[in-house]
């Protein structure tokens, strides 16, 4: 890894958040004024009802187009398959359409995940939420906004009053695994969710509509952007105790839920499937 000045990181931050914030934009309005009546499924991923649309592909095509005009030497790690590595030590991890089947479905929970990356750690993370008007973004180091605002966590109540959501994998034997999870977690907290999109539960507990998020199986192009926007708005995340969110398990919380649900987490296996 090499050392960058808190100037240069700063530099290269505030050229990298606008090409994400364009990008994002470009592909919400691609996505939500360009839908067909007719969408169907153009592939599947890990089950026959993990989808991939047309408009995924697209969507995604769009976005690094963009992103390769301006930073040719960057790389690409996209969902739907942009993989480079790139000369310039910078990476672009981008999920198109995060909440693939509630698009599908016609259902307004899906975002556009952009995060960029140098050296491991990330720089600039950029969620849009086309079907509500919301751009969430984050720079390390420089807080979380909604828009112009700055967004906070919420104020942690007790365990028993948290609000908590969660995601299903849509491998059946794994989900039978993480309902058991659920169902057990369900009497320690005020209640569950189910959204359908990683990136805006992650986002929805920055801006404090949630209190908390835990879910198995997710890609760094699930969490990248959505992981710095909740901890630059004051929440903790995590896996394992003692381990970094991943596919094993990605937990974020504001501070005081993020601790106890973590080890209930841990303690009921939440972490295998």
């Amino acid at each position: 890894m090499t050392d960058a000045r808190p100037d240069e990181t700063e530099t290269l931050a505030a050229e990298l958040l606008p090409l994400a914030l364009e990008a994002a934009r470009r592909a919400g309005e691609l996505l939500r004024d360009g839908r067909p009546d007719d969408l169907t499924v153009a592939a599947t991923k890990s089950s026959p009802i993990d989808v991939v649309t047309e408009m995924d592909i697209a969507a995604e095509k769009l976005i690094t187009g963009h992103l390769a005009e301006h930073r040719p030497d960057d790389g690409f790690l996209g969902e739907e398959g942009a993989s480079s590595a790139g000369s310039s030590g910078v990476r672009w991890v981008i999920d198109p359409l995060d909440g693939t089947v509630n698009y599908l479905y016609g259902l307004p929970t899906w975002s556009v995940s952009i995060a960029a990356e140098r050296d491991g750690e990330t720089l600039v993370g950029v969620v849009a939420i086309p079907m509500r008007g919301e751009t969430f973004r984050a720079v390390r180091g420089g807080g979380a906004f909604l828009g112009d605002r700055p967004v906070r966590c919420r104020p942690a109540p007790p365990l028993e009053r948290a609000l908590v959501s969660t995601g299903f994998n849509y491998v059946t034997t794994v989900r039978a695994h993480q309902a058991e999870i659920a169902r057990r977690l369900i009497p320690q907290l005020r209640d569950i969710r189910r959204g359908g999109s990683a990136a805006i539960d992650l986002c929805d507990v920055a801006a404090g509509r949630l209190d908390g998020y835990y879910e198995r199986g997710l890609h760094p192009w699930d969490l990248a952007a959505g992981d710095l926007i909740a901890r630059e708005a004051g929440a903790l995340t995590g896996g394992r105790p003692g381990t970094r969110p991943g596919f094993d398990l990605t937990v974020a919380a504001t501070p005081g839920v993020f601790e106890p649900l973590q080890s209930l987490l841990d303690d009921y296996g939440a972490w295998h499937d």
